[in-house]
């Protein structure tokens, strides 16, 4: 439902691309069908060099209000109070404490706040042709992002898949 943005700290700062760049989310609905949607307007810079993935630092933000599953009345819904409160919590960001090496790519560790809530995170990844990609699964209640709502109705694990495209 909403997601991270990354942005990194090393020798040579990369540019994020937003034309090529966002966020994909799934949630449940209902117990048995899906809402996909997506989030763009990602911005800041990385700082990623493969050869020395412990001097990388991610620091991205993603425009909230951005949110779109194709049902205007849901967007509308989704930006209001009841869940991801746009006017006052603007963005989605995610700051990194630590990025490793893995077996499959890369695995960063930080902060993501959302809703003015932050949680650590951790998020594997892997980078290709100046593409950023991640996926992982975060529990929206953990921040405060429709409480109200039944689980039922609104599941509260989403699965959220990133795209951070660099310059």
């Amino acid at each position: 439902m909403f997601i991270a943005v990354a942005s990194c700290i090393s020798a040579a700062a990369q540019t994020i691309d937003s034309s090529k760049s966002g966020v994909k989310f799934e949630i449940g609905n209902m117990g048995v069908k899906k809402v996909k949607g997506t989030f763009s307007g990602m911005k800041g810079t990385i700082d990623f060099n493969p050869q020395n993935p412990a001097a990388a630092h991610f620091d991205v933000c993603i425009d909230a209000s951005t949110v779109n599953t194709e049902n205007e009345k849901r967007d509308n819904h989704l930006r209001n109070k009841d869940f991801f409160e746009t006017d006052k919590y603007p963005e989605i960001c995610f700051k990194s404490k630590e990025v490793t090496k893995t077996a499959e790519g890369y695995s960063v560790a930080g902060k993501l706040t959302a809703h003015g809530v932050t949680n650590d995170v951790t998020i594997p990844f892997t980078f290709n042709n100046n593409v950023f990609e991640g996926k992982f699964i975060l529990k929206r209640l953990d921040y405060k992002i429709g409480e109200g709502t039944n689980t039922f109705m609104v599941g509260n694990e989403v699965e959220v898949t990133i795209t951070c495209a660099v310059k």
